[in-house]
Parts: C-alpha cells; sequence; structure tokens
C-alpha cells in the first residue's frame, strides 16, 4: 500500500527545471550523493543542471551565482538540490563549515523563496557518511532532491 507521502513523492513535476551544487570534496560520498539526487529528480521529469566546487562552503555561493545567471539568460531554476559532506576532524573547522554552509543556504532560500533540499552531510565518520550517501541504504541525495521537489510542488500550488 502506498502511503499519501511516497505519493506525494512520486508526482511529476512538468518542465521544473532543477540545479544542484555538489561540493566535491570527498569525491566517491559525492558521486553516490549526485547519484541519488539525480535518480529522483529525473524520475519526475525535471531537467538536471550540475554545478561543480571544491566543498560544502562553495556550495551556497555557486548557487546564488548560477540562479543570478540563469535567470539573466532567461533560464531560470525553480529549485536547488546541495550536496556535499563534512566529516569532523580535530579542528573546529567542522563546526565552521557545517554550520555556515547550511546557514547560507538557508539564507538563500528563506531570501529568494526558493525550494532547496539540503543534502549536505554533517557527520562524525567516513562510515556514518557512507551510510546515509549510499543509494541503497539512507540516500540522503534523493532525499534532498524529494525535498525540493516538494517545496517547489508547494509553490507552484499556491502562487497566483
Amino acid at each position: 500500500m502506498t502511503t499519501s507521502r511516497e505519493h506525494a513523492d512520486a508526482e511529476p513535476v512538468p518542465g521544473a527545471r532543477v540545479l544542484i551544487v555538489e561540493g566535491r570534496y570527498y569525491e566517491a560520498l559525492a558521486d553516490e550523493l549526485l547519484s541519488g539526487a539525480r535518480a529522483a529528480l529525473e524520475a519526475a521529469g525535471a531537467e538536471v543542471e550540475v554545478v561543480t566546487v571544491p566543498g560544502a562552503l562553495e556550495v551556497p555561493i555557486a548557487a546564488e551565482i548560477a540562479l543570478e545567471g540563469a535567470e539573466l539568460e532567461g533560464r531560470p531554476f525553480e529549485a536547488v538540490v546541495a550536496l556535499g559532506c563534512v566529516i569532523r576532524g580535530e579542528t573546529y573547522h567542522f563546526e565552521i563549515v557545517a554550520g555556515e554552509s547550511a546557514r547560507a543556504l538557508m539564507d538563500l532560500g528563506l531570501g529568494l523563496g526558493l525550494p532547496l533540499g539540503n543534502g549536505i552531510l554533517t557527520v562524525d565518520t567516513e562510515a556514518q557518511a557512507w551510510e546515509r550517501a549510499r543509494v541503497t541504504e539512507g540516500n540522503k541525495g534523493g532525499g534532498a532532491a524529494l525535498a525540493a521537489l516538494s517545496l517547489l510542488r508547494l509553490k507552484r500550488r499556491v502562487a497566483p
């Protein structure tokens, strides 16, 4: 039996242009997150464009730059999916990168009324990252894409 949530996640989003911005500091994890996000978006019928940056801290900045450029070209994006991974180390750098990337993404989404799915993992270990990233396990890339699509469906439903 399909739950109402599963049904909502499966609803197509015709004509949607979605931007994925991926931080590739951990390349293999980035590949897995991207695979999950791309599959979810393509299953919904969305057109996908991917922008790649070195790490999680650059993701919000790249998203804003790409959004502005697409708007100027007359091909705006309707939603963004942010992907990346921050693994705790022995310094305070983890807190800065994790907190500031999340804050900047929230500011971007709220400031623009932008459907945005945050798939930047913040974990203690690489093993935790893999549990969350693997398409066959946590599939957080796919989950971030579904979150962005859910917000986009809401925006389309309430926007004049």
